[in-house]
């Protein structure tokens, strides 16, 4: 009864000697030496951390020498080349090894000769973690070969081999490649030409040792766009820039969308001078709140330098005239000076609405100068008339430096995706830039101001104010109710007074009323002018 325990313990014992494992870890690093002069023997073993181990002997006849040259460096699919690490080589016999590089070079010379070295990156896997081993059992020798012989153990038993023999990019199955009772897979092929390449791929099951197949770039044009780890984190942060700077962009668009309460504004200074809000003139009004200037901001500036005693007004039988009072001064702003010089150039004192009427006004040089004005108060980061700012330009400058990159990675060091990603932020700054509203965080709270006087100036009731204050107040204000569509009101509600306060401003002794008319005339004048319809080409500063 104890012989047939026996016997299963020794059968067992005897099939564990003839695994891969036990082969790799049992027999010596000692390959078979050849019988056959210019004939290699090749014991290679696939170590448990991925290492490939490998023991050459090579007879060189007598007389002769052998050389060997072999590329660690390979082409791959996908523009990369897959990279070969050779260490600890040792070699018993006559001649010399060594690493030059990407090279692995031998010099044998007559006798027998056993090269021992270790292997890194042999080891790849595909996506289902299936593992593959490679490497050129034999390749780059300057001599014929007549006999090449390998044996192959790793840890698990292979799945499939394969073996190809012949010129580098093509070949023919080798005379032998198959996988033998003890688990052990073996190659061999006769009559190996010069310079040709003997080289095998194992199959292993997934996980049997750890993958190691180092891929790097090619150094093509193709191969500088390979996408790399570094590449990989840049495009990770470059998509987290670009969404933080998208939701940035969508905040601001829709803040800026939404005016918001207005803010209380009042008409008179604690030292009883008219105040508008941030100083604003009536000319920017529009500009500020709508981005887009039209006649009625010329004909609300005209009308403010009426009432600053800068301009006369006198009234015709049928037309008004505009007559020259005082120089423009310091005190007037660029803008404000060209708008006086379009109403009155040089050599002229005075002019009807009538003539200004038919006159061919250029208001390009006025426009300008009042989006100046505006970007200078920094209620607005660019002029209405530009669809990019600074952000935008300096956008279109990233865009060429990110070209003259790409080029310049292409043809040198590679990762020419770094450039192509700084291509993309300057074109996300450009984008960013035109989706960007003008208006800054002043203009903001200008514009909710604006909306606060606009709501003073309906709601402000003349008999609660001082008689003097009256006519302050009533023509200092008529500019910006002309610029804020509250003309009408503004107007009746003064002139509802017992006693309206008088329009100081004009020649003759009008009613309040009559001072509406003139500024609505005034408007008309600009608005038939022939050229005055270019202000409204302006875009939104949203």
């Amino acid at each position: 009864m104890t012989a047939r325990p026996c016997a299963l313990a020794g059968a067992v014992a005897l099939l564990l000697a003839f695994t891969p494992a036990a082969f790799a870890q049992e027999q010596p690093d000692q390959p078979p030496l050849p019988g056959l002069p210019q004939s290699v023997e090749i014991q290679l073993k696939l170590q448990r951390d991925g290492s490939l181990s490998v023991a050459e002997a090579v007879s060189v006849p007598n007389g002769a020498t052998m050389n060997r040259r072999v590329p660690l460096k390979t082409p791959a699919a996908h523009h990369r080349d897959r990279v070969y690490g050779v260490r600890d080589v040792v070699l018993e016999g006559s001649g010399s090894a060594q690493l030059d590089g990407d090279v692995f070079t031998a010099h044998l010379t007559e006798g027998t000769s056993i090269l021992r070295y270790t292997v890194d990156g042999a080891v790849s896997a595909d996506e289902g973690g299936v593992e593959h081993v490679t490497w050129p059992l034999a390749g780059g020798w300057d001599t014929e070969l007549k006999l090449v012989r390998a044996s192959f153990a790793a840890p698990r038993i292979p799945t499939a081999v394969d073996c190809v023999a012949g010129p580098d990019g093509t070949g023919t199955h080798c005379g032998a490649a198959q996988i033998d009772h003890a688990g052990l897979t073996r190659f061999s092929q006769q009559n190996l030409p010069a310079g040709q390449r003997m080289s095998a791929t194992v199959e292993l099951p997934p996980g049997t040792v750890p993958a190691n197949a180092k891929l790097v770039p090619s150094a093509t044009i193709g191969g500088a766009f390979v996408r790399t780890p570094p590449v990989t984190a840049a495009w990770w942060g470059f998509a987290a820039a670009l969404a933080v700077a998208a939701v940035l962009v969508w905040l601001t668009r829709r803040r800026d969308a939404r005016p918001g309460e207005p803010l209380p504004v009042e008409l008179l200074s604690p030292d009883g001078e008219f105040a508008s809000p941030d100083g604003v003139l009536p000319g920017h009004i529009a500009t500020v709140t709508t981005g887009r200037a039209g006649p009625v901001d010329l004909a609300a500036t005209v009308l403010d330098l009426v009432v600053r005693n800068y301009l006369w007004v006198s009234a015709e039988d049928t037309d008004w005239r505009l007559t020259r009072r005082n120089p423009a001064d310091e005190h007037l702003t660029v803008f404000e000076r060209a708008v006086f010089a379009a109403v009155l150039p040089d050599g002229e004192d005075s002019v009807t609405l009538a003539e200004l009427r038919r006159r061919r006004v250029d208001i390009g040089q006025v426009r300008d100068a009042l989006y100046a004005d505006v970007v200078r108060n920094g209620w607005l980061s660019r002029p209405p008339s530009q669809r990019l700012g600074r952000l935008g330009r300096a956008g279109i400058r990233v865009v060429f430096y990110g070209l003259f990159l790409t080029v310049l990675l292409a043809l040198t060091v590679g990762y020419a995706q770094l450039g192509v990603i700084v291509v993309l932020a300057g074109v996300s700054a450009v984008v960013a830039s035109v989706l960007l509203p003008a208006r800054r965080t002043s203009g903001r709270l200008l514009r909710r101001r604006l909306l606060g006087l606009s709501e003073r100036l309906a709601l402000t009731k003349p008999k609660s104010l001082a008689k003097p204050e009256r006519e302050l107040v009533f023509s200092r204000g008529l500019p910006y109710a002309l610029a804020l569509s509250e003309l009408g009101a503004w107007t009746s509600v003064f002139a509802e007074l017992k006693h309206p306060p008088p329009v100081y401003w004009c020649e003759a002794e009008v009613p309040i009323g009559r001072a509406g008319e003139f500024a609505a005339a005034l408007t008309g004048a600009f608005a038939a002018a022939r050229r005055g319809r270019l202000f409204t080409e302006a875009g939104s500063p949203g």
